[in-house]
């Protein structure tokens, strides 16, 4: 789930009210390049008798392309994960700067200093090109999200900008690094399944098979993908209150109870050797 602190519509409050109307027991936030919402929906989940993993969305970059790596079950105040996540969050700013640089130059101004400050209210919001895209929908240049990313900030389009950002590989180690694991998202999005066996030979700890971009046959697949390389696998709704994000309803992707069992179970095991290699 996302909230407003990244690319999500909803607040914590609002959040966590949906999550109990839709009869959801374990949640996770994993808004991208943050963990600002996690205390809050922290408190309100669990007033609300929901159990809650601690979760985060890194955006790493492999061969030009976006790589969105999860992490669950770390301990949000660590001090290398939250330098880590400073860094990340100066590079999105930048980006979107000069995103909005080139939309100027096309005729198509948006009010950047309006959309940082707006950001700064959820600081630290992590802010991207969602955002620029809102922007231009108010602006008047986009008639929705969808046409603002297609004209505008999809890759090939005259005001996008390539992410700067760590390897998958380096986003896996960060997640382990906060006493976390790690899991590839959506890999069907992705389409690059021959980066899943280096990537877990590298410490990654899941797939995330379960998703809504997911047919029954691609679950399958990287159910059997998890199975060959001895991971565990993930998986959630990825909701963001926002029908440009697809408008399925909250709770309609979950993960199964078995696989979230052995999704801690796998945890588990990889502290309880990290504590025996220190010991």
């Amino acid at each position: 789930m996302h909230t407003s602190a990244s690319d999500g519509l909803c607040g914590p409050d609002e959040l966590v009210a949906c999550a109990v109307r839709a009869g959801i027991t374990d949640l996770s936030v994993t808004d991208h390049d943050t963990v600002a919402a996690v205390p809050a929906v922290t408190a309100l989940a669990r007033r609300a008798g929901i159990a809650v993993v601690p979760g985060i969305e890194i955006t790493a970059v492999w061969r030009g392309m976006d790589v969105h790596v999860l992490g669950y079950f770390f301990d949000p105040a660590s001090i290398v994960l939250a330098s880590f996540l400073e860094r990340q969050r100066a590079d999105r700013v930048d980006r979107l700067r000069r995103m909005a640089a080139l939309l100027e130059g096309l005729g198509r101004p948006v009010d950047v200093a309006g959309l940082l400050d707006r950001a700064r209210t959820s600081s630290p919001c992590s802010i991207g090109r969602p955002h620029l895209a809102r922007a231009l929908v108010e602006a008047g240049h986009a008639t929705d999200i969808g046409d603002a990313f297609e004209r505008f900030l999809r890759p090939g389009a005259p005001a996008y900008v390539p992410r700067r950002g760590p390897s998958p590989f380096d986003a896996v180690g960060i997640i382990a690094e906060a006493g976390g694991l790690s899991s590839l998202a959506h890999p069907a999005s992705l389409g690059h399944d021959e980066l899943i066996p280096d990537l877990a030979r590298a410490g990654l700890g899941a797939i995330e098979a379960w998703h809504p971009d997911h047919s029954p046959a691609a679950v399958d697949r990287y159910q059997e993908l998890a199975r060959r390389n001895a991971l565990a696998v993930s998986g959630g709704s990825d909701y963001h209150g926002d029908p440009a994000h697809g408008a399925q309803a909250l709770g309609t992707v979950l993960l199964p109870a078995g696989d979230y069992e052995a999704l801690e179970r796998r945890h588990r095991s990889g502290t309880e050797h990290d504590s025996d290699h220190r010991a």
